[in-house]
């Protein structure tokens, strides 16, 4: 009966993510420098040759090039003699040891030097012998905290070194003063030229305020001014006086209106007493002795009215009075009226008389106003420019003294030393060439690690392909670089190895959510030398070491090795057992290790494809299914043959093998993604070969749980 493979999984049970998960994630940088330490461990000769050859390159161009040779001088920034209002030349100090430095290098100080010294020293030679002048190399330092400079001077002859050096500072000097003197004549020459231009406009300033002082007659048209703005200021004060009489006499005007209705007689004083304040003349007292003469008649009435009758002759009689004292009141309020009628009338006639003569003085001040402040600005200009004279004067001078006192306090403190070898050229250029060398060697190593997708840890596996390692077994040094790595047996003392096998098999138990873990395992790989079937024979020994009956099947038709690691039969195998499967009982070795059953791979075939995809195979795995508890299958590479994407499907799992820096990401991811097409159930990942120095790697290190000590008290 054919076996049938288990339904594909839902897209929630891909443990790593594929296909769906296909963006890579970004390297930490922790991976990336562990990396590229392990590259450096591996291609340390790169950065090793790098540096050979670029040293190698400076010793053939120290051979190849003329000695150089060096001669020291001193230059010293002595004190500066100051002279009290005197114009000093003022240097920079940020920028002083630069110019300096620049200056001494340049070519026109060069070519002045290079005068100075065949003037001073005709013997020395200043061209080698294809009439090439010398190249020389200038260099300052200042000394720290200090106004003392060394200078350096190097060329390929040791008698023109000392000599242009001391030419150089001889021209530099010399060159400081033409300089300085060219700058100070400029500058005397320009301040001249203002100080004649000055001259004449002073002059003609002059020449004006005086011509202005004698047309006007300035001291008389001051006085003048003086005292027309006097009168002026009290023709202003009386008519405000008469304007405020004006606006009395309106106000007055309003109260005799309201007496009019029947208002009081208080306005006969109030004209009483503007008309004295005002004219000068005393006020009439009839009416207010008529008021008076009212106000008793009227109380004398009011007292009788108490006791007489109206009609009886005394108060007739005070009726009488009344009515003629008010008659005589009235009259002279008539009188009054006229009186303010007159009195404002005689008010505005002034007014305007006031507001005439104003005017008048008005202009004639405004006219004398405009004249002095004329001759008032052309007496200041007068002194500004007389200012301004004054000042450039001094200054000319000033400069014109200072010009002719030598202000050089740049001097010669140590001359130039005689020429001796130099090597700093050589140190400096072995230097670069040791640091350019180690520097190109470790970025070429760079570049390697980081076009190197190689995993190296569990933490890049995890970032770049996923998180779902169910292994790591450690890197075990062998006894000879090339020989095969020997099977775990039931005494190993190989503690890390065999627990790493242990902990893959306590994965198998809670991997899968069935109530029974995984029976048939399926183990393969990318490309080969992974070290699937190391894995596959460890991993069928451990299992066989916990009592279950495990059976070992080598489904690498093609190169199939397992019996050679199982020191076992090569035939007959899975290939006579697919072509013949009634002799099961005679293909199946168990003479190996207790448990375990073994099934070799039989004779090599280039059809293991088609024997795979027969019935024969879906046969034998329903078999082996009842018969043991686990079966595990190597199978061939992914990218080898197509032997395990078939088998795959076929399986309750597979478990996919990398190689700690041999395994590539994306040969990974490639791999796995052609499984999960082929619907298979991938169980996780067994990193091999894991370096156990690593820093992720912390697992069963510690020997001393597995060295047995007699009589030793039990130590958490």
């Amino acid at each position: 009966m054919n076996y049938l493979p288990p339904a594909a999984p839902e897209a929630s049970e891909y443990p790593l993510g594929y296909p769906m998960d296909s963006q890579p994630k970004k390297t930490t940088v922790g991976v990336r420098v562990q990396k590229f330490f392990w590259a450096l461990r591996k291609f340390w000769w790169v950065p090793l040759l790098t540096l050979v050859i670029c040293i190698g390159a400076c010793l053939i161009q120290f051979m190849n090039t003329p000695p150089m040779f060096a001669s020291y001088a001193r230059l010293w920034e002595t004190e500066k003699f100051n002279l009290p209002g005197g114009a000093a030349f003022i240097d920079d100090p940020d920028t002083y040891f630069g110019t300096l430095k620049e200056v001494l290098r340049s070519d026109s100080l060069k070519h002045n030097a290079l005068q100075l010294m065949r003037l001073a020293s005709p013997n020395v030679p200043t061209t080698d012998l294809e009439g090439k002048e010398f190249d020389v190399q200038i260099n300052v330092v200042q000394a720290n905290k200090s106004a003392v400079f060394l200078v350096e001077a190097d060329s390929p002859n040791p008698a023109f070194t000392p000599a242009y050096l001391n030419a150089l500072m001889a021209a530099y000097r010399e060159y400081k003063r033409t300089i300085r003197k060219e700058v100070s004549g400029d500058t005397l020459a320009s301040i001249a030229g203002q100080v004649k231009r000055l001259e004449g406009d002073l002059k003609a300033s002059q020449d004006a305020l005086a011509e202005a002082e004698m047309t006007n007659n300035y001291v008389v048209l001051q006085q003048e001014n003086q005292i027309a703005g006097d009168y002026l200021a009290r023709l202003k004060t009386q008519l405000a006086d008469c304007q405020l009489q004006i606006r009395l006499l309106e106000a007055v005007g309003q109260k005799k209106t309201d007496y009019s209705k029947g208002g009081t007689n208080d306005v006969v004083s109030l004209v009483a007493s503007l008309h004295e304040s005002s004219i000068g003349s005393p006020a009439p007292t009839e009416s207010d002795l008529a008021q008076r003469e009212i106000q008793m008649l009227k109380l004398q009435r009011e007292r009788l009215s108490k006791y007489l009758r109206p009609a009886h002759p005394r108060i007739v009689k005070l009726d009488e009075d009344i009515a003629h004292s008010q008659h005589l009141l009235e009259t002279y309020h008539q009188q009054t009226e006229q009186q303010l009628a007159s009195d404002r009338q005689a008010y505005q006639l002034r007014i305007a008389g006031l507001n005439n003569s104003i005017k008048e003085w008005e202009d004639k001040v405004s006219k004398d106003n405009v004249l002095i402040a004329g001759i008032g600005r052309l007496r200041m200009k007068v002194a500004r420019d007389q200012a301004y004279y004054d000042r450039l004067s001094e200054l000319l001078q000033t400069v014109d003294i200072s010009r002719n006192i030598d202000q050089e306090t740049l001097e010669v403190l140590e001359p130039a030393s005689t020429a001796t070898r130099s090597w700093k050229s050589f140190k400096t250029n072995l230097l670069q060439s040791a640091f350019g060398g180690l520097g190109l060697g470790l970025g070429l190593i760079f570049l390697i690690s980081l076009r190197d997708d190689r995993i190296t840890s569990l933490v890049e596996v995890s970032e770049n392909i996923s998180d779902n390692v169910v292994g790591q077994v450690p890197d075990i040094r062998r006894l000879k670089s090339k020989s095969p790595l020997m099977i775990l047996e039931k005494n190993d003392d190989r503690h890390m190895y065999i627990e790493s096998f242990r902990s893959l098999r306590s994965a198998l138990f809670y991997l899968s959510k069935e109530p029974e873990p995984p029976k048939l395992i399926l183990i393969t790989s990318g490309v080969p030398n992974e070290g699937k079937s190391t894995i596959s024979a460890n991993l069928a020994r451990v299992l066989a070491l916990g009592g279950s009956r495990v059976l070992l099947v080598d489904g690498d038709l093609r190169k199939g090795h397992l019996h050679d690691l199982m020191g076992l039969r090569a035939k007959p195998g899975l290939t006579e057992l697919l072509l013949r499967p009634d002799e099961f009982d005679r293909i199946v070795q168990t003479n190996s290790f207790e448990n375990l059953s073994f099934i070799a791979c039989g004779t090599l075939t280039q059809n293991s494809a088609e024997l795979f995809l027969g019935s024969a195979f879906n046969d034998l795995l329903a078999r082996v299914r009842e018969q043991y508890d686990y079966v595990i299958i190597d199978s061939s590479p992914v990218f080898a043959t197509d032997d395990a994407a078939t088998i795959a499907p076929k399986v309750d799992g597979t478990l996919f093998v990398v190689r700690s820096h041999f395994s590539r990401s994306g040969m990974i991811k490639a791999a796995l993604e052609m499984l999960y097409r082929r619907q298979a159930k991938v169980l996780g990942l067994v990193i091999n070969r894991v370096d156990s120095a690593n820093r992720s790697y912390y697992y069963y290190k510690y020997d001393s749980y597995y060295s047995p000590a007699a009589d030793t008290p039990a130590q958490e």
